[in-house]
């Protein structure tokens, strides 16, 4: 993708004054949003890392629910037909793509849920062992020494993939979403 592509954040109103918020983007084609290598027509084409990221880092600010994302092609290279298609096809990739990390984000939270479950259980058969046996043998003292550990470490692990490794999802979550309910125009410049 050349150079040309740039982000031009603005707040706009609509006619009836209620106020949204626009990206645009500046485009030499409609080949600008679409990954070079990628032979097949713009219905199943990949998507252009250099689009999706410019798209990403200029809705970072936007707070709105109702997005618009205004994609500007020179006049003469445009064409309706295409670019029902391209919606279509941006509108299919952020859709997919937020669904695939709401899924993400519930399996780190479960995954997170139930190594804590079984790190608290893991304690509570250590103090169990504690409490009865103690360290009257090599045994017991050696299924202290392994089972406390284990325990610590799976419901710190545990909370850390539901606290901060779920966290991370977030940003691109809130993107895709943010994509997923925009209104896509095309403008000529």
């Amino acid at each position: 993708m050349k150079q040309t592509i740039g982000s031009i954040p603005e707040l706009g109103q609509t006619n009836v004054g209620a106020i949204h918020a626009n990206i645009s983007l500046r485009l030499n084609s409609y080949e600008d949003i679409f990954s070079s290598f990628d032979p097949r027509p713009h219905s199943e084409r990949a998507l252009s890392i250099d689009f999706i990221q410019e798209a990403e880092r200029a809705s970072i600010d936007k707070t709105f629910e109702q997005l618009e994302l205004r994609l500007m092609v020179p006049s003469k290279h445009r064409n309706n037909e295409q670019e029902r298609t391209i919606t279509k096809r941006l509108k299919t990739h952020f859709a997919r793509h937020q669904t695939k990390l709401i899924q993400e984000r519930k399996n780190l939270i479960k995954k997170g849920a139930f190594f804590s479950f079984v790190g608290l259980c893991i304690m509570l058969l250590a103090s169990f062992v504690s409490f009865t046996y103690g360290n009257k043998t090599l045994f017991t003292a050696f299924l202290l020494v392994f089972l406390e550990p284990a325990g610590w470490f799976l419901l710190w692990e545990g909370l850390y993939q539901i606290v901060f490794e779920a966290e991370h999802t977030k940003p691109k979550l809130d993107f895709y979403k943010k994509m997923t309910n925009s209104n896509i125009l095309f403008i000529s410049y």
